[in-house]
């Protein structure tokens, strides 16, 4: 099987022959590693034609290798570019690697956690102006629904949803705030984007455990980061919704980036163990992604403890 066919494996809560499905949200080594920096949109302003084209290609280019470097089964790091140029970037990877790998992009309308700069003013809006805040997130939920669909239709496999809700003690917004707030609109874009055909992801940090049915009954194919610093037990998520979504990650990211090689292969043995390297429905990852300042070697060391226990037949 492919990457791409492993994934999809994964997503259908099934388990895939070969290793674990594995995939980053975000890899920030590109410079470290690869002698070169990923392509950002900034990069790009006042650069058109052909020589915006030859950045995109050499780009998408980079993309391919990050995947086949580290069996990423989806490329995640062209959401950095503008809607338009991930369009072009995606027919740019399918001319390089064929169906090899899925294709991702990022969009999410749902409420998140507000800065700390409008915290305050969020919650009064979210209460006091009750109607206006419900308006206000129906137009950013069609206007992303909008969105979702041209990038779907452009070639995206997978819709990474990155609004973050919760804080390593809890969601910002209570239950049922969270309920009447976000959850609806959170499954209008889900169904949205199931019927197109997307497989969708919500990713969130933090404790995620008061909202954790919501979040499964939205629909959604897959969940993320499964925080464990934040006290998600991935075990406890894969009882209680295990038969619903993929999981994704779980893998502390503390230990990746300033652990023991012991302390990650404790980690990552128990997200296998309790994920699903024997039921199936697991994606190997990160808690949260393999951001700048992240030892590559101990990135190698979580790839390595993959291939010893993440399948065939392993009990980790």
């Amino acid at each position: 099987m492919t990457p791409r066919q492993r994934a999809i494996e994964a997503l259908e809560l099934r388990r895939p022959p070969g290793l674990v499905p594995h995939l980053e949200l975000e890899f920030q080594l590109s410079q470290e590693v690869f002698g070169r920096p990923a392509l950002r949109a900034e990069h790009l302003q006042d650069i058109t034609g052909a020589r915006r084209q030859d950045l995109l290609k050499r780009n998408a280019e980079h993309w391919v290798e990050v995947a086949r470097e580290f069996d990423y089964s989806v490329i995640t790091g062209l959401h950095w570019l503008s809607p338009d140029d991930q369009l072009a970037s995606f027919e740019y990877v399918r001319d390089i690697a064929g169906d090899t790998y899925m294709l991702s992009a990022f969009v999410d309308g749902t409420f998140a956690i507000p800065s700390g700069e409008n915290m305050i003013e969020h919650v009064v809006f979210l209460t006091e102006r009750k109607q206006a805040a419900l308006e206000d997130a129906r137009r950013r939920v069609e206007e992303a629904i909008a969105l979702g669909l041209q990038v779907i239709g452009g070639g995206a496999e997978v819709i990474f949803m990155c609004a973050d809700y919760c804080f390593n003690h809890g969601p910002f917004l209570s239950p049922a705030m969270f309920a009447e707030h976000v959850a609806p609109f959170l499954r209008q874009q889900v169904a949205a984007w199931n019927a197109a055909g997307a497989y969708t992801v919500k990713h969130t940090d933090g404790n995620i455990m008061p909202i954790l049915d919501q979040l499964a009954d939205s629909g959604a194919r897959a969940l993320h980061s499964l925080d464990p610093m934040a006290g998600v037990d991935i075990a406890e998520v894969k009882r209680r919704v295990g038969g619903r979504m993929c999981l994704i990650g779980n893998v502390n990211l503390a230990y990746v980036q300033s652990g023991t090689p012991e302390q990650i292969t404790e980690s990552a043995r128990y997200c296998l163990r309790h994920g699903g390297v024997n039921q199936g429905g697991y994606i190997y990852a990160t808690s949260n992604c393999i951001f700048s300042g992240v030892p590559i070697e101990s990135y190698h060391h979580l790839l390595r403890v993959r291939e010893e226990y993440g399948y065939p037949g392993a009990q980790p």
